[in-house]
C-alpha cells in the first residue's frame, strides 16, 4: 500500500526536515505552509528531484474551511492519507502573562490547538477502520514546555502545548480499536527559527548549558522520532509521548 504523509507547517524546521526524511523513507509528501511558498516549492523540488513524489498546498490549519480543502487535495492529488503531522504551531514576544493580551492567547490556541483538532478529524474521517478506512498514525509536535510552563517566557504556548498533550492521550484512547495509532514528540531546545518569533533568535545557544547533554538539538533529530512513531516498528505504541530534551 502506498503510503501518503500530510506535514502541517512544514515550510520550515521540525516541519521540513520531516518532510525530507518521510520521503526517503518511501512516503508521498504533502507540504503544507501558510505565507512562504517559495520554501515550500523548494522541499517539494527537493524530494521530487530525488525520486521522490511531493506536493505542497498553502493552508491555515486553524481555518476550518482551508483545512478541509487540503485534505480535498490530497484525496485527488497523492491517494488515501495514512500518516499526519500535527506540526504546524506559533509563539509570540516573550512577556509575562499580565502583559498579553486576548488576542495574542486567541492566535496562540488557534494555531496550535485547533489545528491539531482539525487536522486530526479530517484524518479520522479518512483513516478509521469503522469508516471504511485502511487506518493510519497520527503524530502531534508538542513540547517540552508543556511541562516546564515556560515561565515569564511563554505562558500561552506552554498552555497550548499542555492541551496538545491532553488531545493526544484522549484522541489515542478513542480510535485504538479503528487502526489509529496517536502518539507525541515533546521536543526541547531545538535549533529552529521559531525563537526569533519570540525575539531571541539565539535563545538555544544561551540555555545549552544548563541541559545534561550540553547542546541544543536538531530539526534532523526530532524528525528521526516522528517518523519512528509512524513507523510499523511504534505498532504497539499510542497515547505516547517521546521527550527529545538533551535530558532535561
Amino acid at each position: 500500500m502506498q503510503k501518503t504523509i500530510l506535514i502541517t507547517g512544514s515550510s520550515r524546521g521540525i516541519g521540513a526536515s520531516t518532510a525530507r526524511l518521510a520521503a526517503l523513507q518511501g512516503y508521498q509528501v504533502m507540504v503544507n505552509y501558510i505565507t512562504n511558498q517559495q520554501a515550500a516549492l523548494k522541499i517539494v523540488d527537493d524530494i521530487n528531484q530525488n525520486g521522490g513524489k511531493a506536493s505542497c498546498q498553502q493552508a491555515d490549519v486553524s481555518s476550518e474551511s482551508d483545512v478541509v480543502a487540503l485534505f480535498q487535495t490530497i484525496d485527488r492529488q497523492l491517494g488515501p492519507l495514512t500518516a499526519l503531522v500535527n506540526n504546524a504551531g506559533i509563539l509570540e514576544h516573550q512577556m509575562r502573562v499580565e502583559q498579553m493580551d486576548v488576542e495574542r492567547w486567541q492566535r496562540v490556541l488557534a494555531s496550535n490547538v485547533l489545528s491539531c483538532f482539525l487536522c486530526s478529524r479530517e484524518a479520522i474521517h479518512r483513516m478509521s477502520q469503522k469508516r471504511g478506512g485502511a487506518g493510519g498514525s497520527i503524530v502531534n509536535v508538542s513540547s517540552i514546555a508543556a511541562r516546564t510552563g515556560s515561565p515569564g517566557e511563554y505562558v500561552d504556548y506552554a498552555a497550548s502545548k499542555g492541551a496538545v498533550d491532553a488531545f493526544t492521550l484522549g484522541l489515542a484512547k478513542e480510535v485504538a480499536d479503528e487502526g489509529i495509532r496517536v502518539n507525541a514528540v515533546r521536543p526541547g531546545f531545538i535549533y529552529t527559527d521559531i525563537h526569533a518569533s519570540g525575539g531571541e533568535p539565539n535563545r538555544v545557544d544561551r540555555l545549552k548549558d544548563s541541559l545534561p547533554m550540553k547542546r541544543g538539538g536538531t530539526p534532523d533529530e526530532v524528525a528521526h522520532a516522528i517518523l519512528w512513531l509512524l513507523s510499523d516498528e511504534a505498532s504497539y505504541c499510542t497515547g505516547t509521548f517521546l521527550d527529545l530534551t538533551g535530558g532535561r
